[in-house]
């Protein structure tokens, strides 16, 4: 199954981004702005943003309860991390100047993804942006992952629920997109069965035999330097209606 035309699947016909950051602060303004991201996951960018940009400050949502009490662990200035789901954010209309999800409109429930969008309407102030960037379905690692974790379907659902939003004509206005490959480095088998096949967030129901499928894919990719994947990425600007 394929969500995105041929050319955009595969990772070496698309420009090598290494820092996600930097992608966004050049479609985006981030200083001074009040962001909130939803599934902030580790909170990676989050937090290199609010060091990068003075006077910003972000609200990170997860509703994985052992990654949110691993981000309290590390306290930041100007970063605010709170245990809630996209469908249904804790904060009064046009709280936020901006709004992002990294890689996890496609992890909320198909059901409930327009009514994460709706919730993100609700809380940006008019005019403000929302940054929806996704991976496509396709390179070599998504080979691998989906031989336990096909997600086909949910990524392409991500993107219909996204062009519901903006068809409907009623909050969204669309500002631009971008493709681009994005690195994912692993030091070896055990660190990509960690953080892959055992994510606290999700239970992938790994027996013995789909974990010795899945490393007998891996390991080809894997050498003294550990292994290193390119996965292509899309990017969705939108802006709130004023």
């Amino acid at each position: 199954m394929s969500t995105e035309p041929n050319r955009l699947s595969d990772p070496d016909t698309l420009p090598l981004i290494r820092d996600e950051l930097d992608l966004l602060g050049e479609l985006v303004n981030l200083t001074e702005q009040r962001i909130i991201e939803l599934g902030c996951g580790n909170a990676r960018l989050a937090r290199a943003l609010v060091l990068r940009h003075a006077g910003s400050e972000l609200v990170g949502l997860e509703v994985d309860s052992v990654q949110h009490q691993k981000n309290l662990s590390v306290p930041q200035e100007r970063l605010l991390f709170m245990a809630a789901s996209a469908e249904a954010v804790p904060f009064p209309r046009q709280s936020f100047d901006g709004a992002m999800m990294l890689k996890s409109l496609h992890h909320v429930p198909i059901p409930a993804m327009d009514a994460a969008l709706a919730e993100i309407a609700r809380v940006l102030r008019p005019g403000g942006w929302f940054y929806a960037s996704e991976p496509i379905y396709g390179g070599a690692l998504n080979e691998i992952v989906r031989l336990y974790n096909d997600e086909g379907v949910v990524r392409a659902a991500a993107q219909s629920a996204l062009d519901r939003a903006l068809a409907a004509g009623r909050d969204w206005e669309a500002v631009g997109e971008r493709h681009f490959a994005q690195e994912a480095q692993f030091a070896d088998w055990n660190d990509f069965a960690q953080r892959m096949l055992f994510p606290t967030f999700a239970d992938h129901q790994i027996t013995p035999a789909i974990e010795a499928r899945v490393k007998a894919a891996f390991d080809p990719h894997c050498g003294p330097d550990g292994a290193r994947f390119v996965r292509p990425m899309h990017v969705r600007l939108l802006r709130r209606k004023r």
